[in-house]
């Protein structure tokens, strides 16, 4: 029965994200802010919804390291993605794409997942009530970041509008319409995706860590894949890349803000020091993806692109590692 509800809820969460994508694209043809803003911020925090409840619902049944290796698994497998996408996709190189214009986003991922690894360590004992302080410099930090963003996209913004540039594109009220329904259905199955996937992941006897970072990681980061591969099929090569960027800087957000559902005390004093090297992973695969998207040398190993193939060797290599150190067991 676990793995019928897993695959109907996939396939439901599939239509969902492929939605998101189109109507993603709406907004952004008609507000004019570009692919770039709706998809590292807009499309970002939609999809990444799903890796946020699950959290929230991990830390709720009393398994804090399942919500980390969740969040933090997610990043991983998000560059996994951009990756396997960039070497698949024959007509464009995607990191070559979209060049510059996603160093900033990336650069805020990086700094929000050195952070993290740090404050994991460290073990910072102040807190605000409840909350950590570390968890409020990470929510603080991810604020400003995308504050930053959203007005380096804008003063970029206000060329004169070309004619037929709206010609065939719906309209604003329906692209919301749109969005908002698409980002509810993947609330509403979100639960039932994860509930099947902690079942059949059950049966396998692994640590909540490993199982969170992996299997869950990659269950939850499914909007992103189907997402982003909607968007690179409708050319929009700026939401794809800043949807993926942008969910790793959303994941280690959302991973501050569930301190604040964390009542029994500090959430990362909870989480075993040991995520620090998922943390640190998924900075490494991010520091690469920002590689490849400043990179302007073609560089192929046989018939690979040599970026792409180094974070694909790189996120397996880490996987492996994970397993043998016993994470979260």
């Amino acid at each position: 029965m676990a793995w019928v509800t897993f695959i109907a809820s996939s396939i439901v969460l599939v239509v969902a994200a492929t939605k998101l994508a189109e109507y993603g694209d709406v907004i952004a043809v008609r507000t004019r802010l570009g692919g770039l803003f709706v998809g590292t911020l807009l499309l970002a925090g939609a999809t990444s919804l799903p890796e946020l409840l699950t959290t929230i619902s991990s830390v709720n049944q009393g398994a804090p390291n399942l919500a980390a290796g969740n969040l933090l698994g997610s990043c991983m497998f998000n560059m996994l993605i951009l990756a396997l996408l960039d070497l698949v996709n024959r007509k464009a190189r995607i990191l070559r794409q979209v060049a510059l214009r996603h160093a900033l986003s990336a650069g805020l991922a990086i700094l929000l997942l050195g952070m993290t690894a740090f404050f994991l360590m460290a073990n910072i004992d102040p807190t605000i009530g409840w909350v950590g302080i570390d968890s409020l410099l990470l929510v603080v930090t991810y604020i400003v970041g995308v504050r930053l963003i959203q007005s380096n996209n804008l003063a970029g913004s206000g060329a004169p509008e070309a004619a037929g540039e709206f010609e065939g594109v719906p309209s604003l009220r329906r692209g919301l319409i749109g969005f908002a329904g698409a980002a509810a259905v993947l609330v509403a199955v979100t639960p039932l995706l994860v509930r099947s996937s902690k079942e059949i992941a059950e049966l396998t006897g692994l640590g909540t860590g490993f199982v969170g970072t992996t299997l869950l990681a990659m269950v939850t980061s499914l909007p992103e894949l189907v997402t982003t591969i909607a968007a690179v099929r409708l050319g929009a090569f700026d939401m794809a890349v800043g949807n993926l960027f942008g969910s790793n800087a959303f994941n280690i957000f959302a991973l501050g803000l569930t301190d604040l559902f964390f009542l029994p005390g500090r959430f990362l004093g909870a989480i075993d020091p040991a995520f620090a090297l998922v943390a640190l992973l998924g900075l490494l695969l991010t520091s690469l993806g920002q590689m490849g998207n400043l990179a302007r040398v073609e560089r192929r190993f046989l018939f690979f692109e040599t970026d792409a193939l180094i974070i694909i060797v790189v996120y397996f290599a880490g996987m492996w590692f994970l397993y043998t150190r016993g994470l979260g067991v």
